[in-house]
Parts: C-alpha cells; structure tokens; sequence
C-alpha cells in the first residue's frame, strides 16, 4: 500500500483525490485542508454576491467532507500544514484545537493554490477592507450588501475579479468605483479593441471608472472612510482588493525549484523538482502551447486537468500533460468576451513577431430577427511561420463556443492560412454563410 499526502483540497486535489481512488485500490490518500469545506466554486462568489443565482451558498461547494471519506481517503478539514520535512518524508500540520499531528508519506501532492497579492498600502487593517475569493470572504461581504450603511464601494483592480465583483456590487445597488493602475480593464487577457467595449458595458451601468490610479493609502478612523490615490481621495464605506494573486508556495521554499512568480517548477507529469513530490492547481506552472515553454496560468479547468495528471503518474500510470492554452472568459451585464492563447500585447512581450486580423459582423444573417448581435474577432498569428498564437471574440450574443476551436488550433498548432477554408457548417439559425472565422482567417496578411 502506498501512502499519498494532499495539501489542499480545491478543484486540482479533489480532481487528484477522485482519480487516485478511483483508479487504484493500493493507494492510501491523506488530505490536510486549511478551510472547513473541500471543493468551493470561487468563481461563482460574485455571482452569489451580485444575487444572480439562488442565494444558496451550498452550491457553490460540488462535494463534500464525506463524499470523500466514502471513497476511502482520510481528511482533515480545519488543519494547517505547517511545515513539510522533505527529506523525512513527514508533514506537520495544526489543526483547529491547536494539536499538532504529524504525517509520514512515499509521495506528497502540493495543492495549496494561489494567495491574493497584498498591496502594502497604510489602513489595510481597517475594518470593511477585504479581498473577494474565499467562501468566508464572499460570506462577509455578501452580507455588506445587506448593511444600509454600506453606500459607496471601491474596488481596487480591475482584472477578472475586480471587473466580476464591481458588477455584483453594482447589481446590489452599491455606488461601485473601480481602481486599476493600467488606463483600461483586464488588460492580461484582451487588446484595447475589445476591453473598450466592456469599459463602455461598465460605464453605461453606472460604475466609476478610475483607471491611471494608483491607491495609495486606505482612510479611515477604525473602519473605511475613504480611499486615496495619486490623483484625489474618494469617499466610500468599503473596499475589496483584487490586485491580483500569487502562487501559495511557501511549503516548499529552499527546497524546490521556483519560478520567478514564485510558482512550483513542474514537468509535464506535474512533478517538482524533487522526485515523488508533485505540485498541482495555481501553485504550479503549467506548459504554454502559445509560448511553447512553461508560465503560470491559473485557471480552474487548468488546475482540474493538473490534478488528473499527477494523479495517473502517482498509481504508476505514466501520463504527461499535452499542455493548456490558458481559454478563458468573463460576461458582465450581458456582455461576453472570450479568449485563448496569446493576445497582441502579449504576444510583442513575449519575443514574437506578431500579424493579427479582425473581423466584425453579425451572428446570424441579417434577415433573422429575434436573438442576433454583432461579434467582433482578432486572431493573433505569428508572422515568421503563421501558427495561430490566439484569439478573442465579444458579443452580448453567446459566442463562448467558438474559442474552443481556437484553443485546439494553438495546441496543435495550426497556421493562419489552415483556417481560411476551413469547413465550417452554415445554417441561418446559428449563423453566416460568410462565418467570420472564416472572413477574419481570409482577410489575414
């Protein structure tokens, strides 16, 4: 019988700890888990707190402490793991009545996630100052929604978290203010052609935007009263941080091989630099299809896919991953944005030499009424051997279906010109005879 140790139970342990135990009857799982539950849905917190969905936070968790221990394995909720002795093979952990316990292992999975990026900045102590991805975070201020004096909301960040919780503010009827650096939103994943028409959704929904604005201190005599940037002080009863997040490694620190984020160093079988020892989910690199090397990208789908893989290497199954595109997407008011790979900007950063073609028309034939919308699409190429480097589509229509096709076409790497007569389907109910896959591919230099 072989003994596994889990650090952490989120989507990468549970996708690990399912696979394990149900592909192997000699493999004994032990999960320590800092948090009361397993497997939180984070990205549904601001659906919860914008009172998009049934205001029943257990569904936001997709099993649970027992389903777990049905299948055999052995957990501690509540038990923080306080320091791993690699050359003993032992974990050390505290769990929530101060014991301490400690545990032996022949392989050791990291699963411990990623951690918000803490800014700093004075008055971050204040009262009403909280992040936005844990489920007792998303619990506090799903209930300073409910709080009369809670008027006015500033949201420093405006990635995906910042842009999803200054809607589900908005949608609490909140003043809401949205603080980022950069002069427009989720500038990590989308070209200004695109992040101008969410700015726009933003805007016509009553949210401020102060973008070009660094915060630098947080006001406030006990609790916030206000927040000040380089550019004026801003009143407001509440602020929640989304300035980004980090890779939780500090388990393996001077031990295992880092990346410059900080993330654990992982080969394709999800092993670190030490043998038998695996890192999983947003602690963990992963293989860029786009860049063709490895970089930290976290992403839920991405930490399930992990957690398979360690898990089939772990029973002796030799597995290596086929890499990830990094495919991702956010809808805000009705407004939806897809992407894939690499955009523009990053693409210049990371070294290539990069085309791209856009396109814009509707969905469907103009003769159709009814649900019909115009979708804008930029496939980013690389000039010296026209491989697709990504792609990105908007639309307040539902075009979320359409980057998987541009995901599979980076990891398989296929050229720009592949796609220009490409059988594509065409019916008036879904769409043009004309697609404007096809149209854009056709239009590339």
């Amino acid at each position: 019988m072989s003994k596994v140790v889990l650090i952490g139970a989120n989507h990468a342990g549970i996708a690990f700890t399912n696979t394990v135990l149900g592909n192997s009857k000699d493999t004994e799982v032990v999960i320590f888990e800092r948090n009361p539950r397993v497997s939180y849905l984070g990205c549904g917190t601001a659906l919860w707190v914008g009172q998009q969905i049934e205001n029943n936070p257990d569904n936001l968790f997709y099993t649970s402490l027992e389903a777990l221990e049905e299948k055999g394995a052995r957990v501690y909720v509540e038990t923080e793991v306080k320091h791993v002795d690699f050359a003993a093979k032992t974990v050390t952990a505290v769990g929530k009545d101060g014991a301490e316990m400690k545990e032996s292992y022949d392989k050791l999975v990291l699963a411990t996630g990623s951690r918000p990026v803490e800014p700093g900045i004075p008055g971050m102590g204040l009262e009403n100052v909280h992040y936005l991805k844990t489920f007792r975070e998303g619990e506090i201020v799903n209930a300073l929604m409910d709080d009369p004096g809670v008027k006015r909301v500033a949201i420093v960040g405006a990635g995906y978290i910042g842009v999803e919780a200054a809607e589900a503010v908005r949608r609490r009827g909140r003043e809401t203010m949205l603080f980022d650096v950069e002069m427009r939103c989720l500038t990590g994943y989308y070209d200004p052609w695109f992040t101008e028409g969410m700015d726009k959704v933003l805007r016509d929904n009553g949210i401020e935007l102060h973008y070009g604005e660094t915060v630098k201190a947080i006001n406030g005599d006990g609790k916030v009263q206000s927040v000040v940037t380089d550019k004026g002080e801003y009143p407001c009863d509440l602020v929640i941080m989304a300035i980004g997040f980090t890779a939780n490694s500090c388990l393996g620190e001077g031990v295992l091989e880092l990346a410059p984020n900080g993330a654990y160093q992982v080969n394709l079988k999800q092993e670190t630099s030490l043998p038998g020892v695996y890192a999983v989910g947003d602690c963990a690199t992963v293989f860029s299809n786009a860049l063709q090397d490895r970089a930290y990208i976290a992403l839920a789908t991405n930490a399930v896919r992990s957690g398979v893989v360690a898990a089939l290497n772990v029973i002796g199954v030799p597995l290596e991953s086929g890499g990830v595109q990094g495919s991702n997407g956010i809808s805000i008011f009705g407004y939806n944005m897809v992407s894939t790979g690499l955009n523009l900007v990053e693409a210049k950063k990371a070294g290539f030499d990069p085309l791209f073609t856009d396109f814009e028309d509707l969905q469907k034939p103009g003769f159709v009424v009814g649900a019909n919308a115009p979708v804008k699409i930029r496939i980013v190429y690389d000039k010296a051997t026209r491989r697709v480097l990504g792609a990105q589509l908007a639309s307040t229509y539902d075009i979320s279906m359409g980057i998987h096709m541009f995901s599979l076409a980076v990891a398989k790497q296929v050229t720009i010109d592949e796609l220009k007569l490409l059988d594509i389907f065409f019916l008036p109910h879904f769409n043009q005879p004309y697609n404007y896959i096809t149209m854009a591919a056709l239009s590339a230099e």
